[in-house]
């Protein structure tokens, strides 16, 4: 999806947490009549050239698929991002998760082929069981483990039974990928309605 679009994770980062126009200088504090409206300020500080968003308009601009999006941005990752492990993965110092209905994290979702890939970043095909239908682009599993800290935001009672599964279940990553979460250096942030079974 293009980086402007309602179900983009970039756009949601990008408005809520960064407020990257602001960070650009172009908003933020009344910098747009429409901050004044909406009551925005400034986003975390952040220096603009340590984003690197998926190139998802470049991509759909061009005609190239999720493969080649999720190939440009382990250049740029390798180029420009954390140094790898002992064992070859970034580590990053904080990685922000949501997780899915079926227990899916960074749209790799049970028994996903990312789990065997030794790609830094890999284009996933679109889903037919979870919205949005989309392809994606994804990070490998592997950073999630490799990780300094994790948070993971998991709010609702939609939620409750696979957070149940997730936590307190037999370990089985392949089956529920938000488990690579569970570890020390992650905190979980959960409504009631999310750890009513917990």
């Amino acid at each position: 999806m293009p980086p402007d679009h309602p179900l983009s994770n970039a756009k949601i980062v990008n408005d809520i947490l960064l407020n990257v126009a602001h960070r650009s200088g172009e908003s933020g504090t009344g910098g747009l009549p429409a901050d004044v409206v909406l009551g925005r300020t400034g986003g975390v500080l952040m220096p603009i050239d340590q984003v690197h968003p998926f190139e998802t308009n470049v991509a759909i601009g061009e005609g190239h698929d999720q493969d080649w999006c999720a190939h440009r941005y382990a250049e740029d990752i390798r180029a420009d991002g954390p140094d790898p492990n002992d064992d070859g993965w970034p580590v990053f110092d904080l990685i922000l998760l949501g997780v899915g209905p079926d227990g899916h994290i960074m749209s790799v979702f049970p028994d996903s082929r990312a789990f065997d890939s030794s790609e830094w970043a890999l284009g996933i095909p679109a889903p037919t069981h979870v919205e949005p239908h989309v392809p994606r682009v994804t990070l490998n599993p592997a950073i999630v483990p490799a990780a300094a800290e994790l948070l993971v935001v998991c709010p609702g009672a939609a939620k409750s039974e696979i957070l149940r599964d997730i936590l307190h279940g037999d370990r089985n990553v392949r089956a529920l990928p938000a488990q690579l979460a569970r570890r020390p250096g992650a905190t979980w942030i959960l409504d009631r309605e999310a750890a009513r079974l917990l």
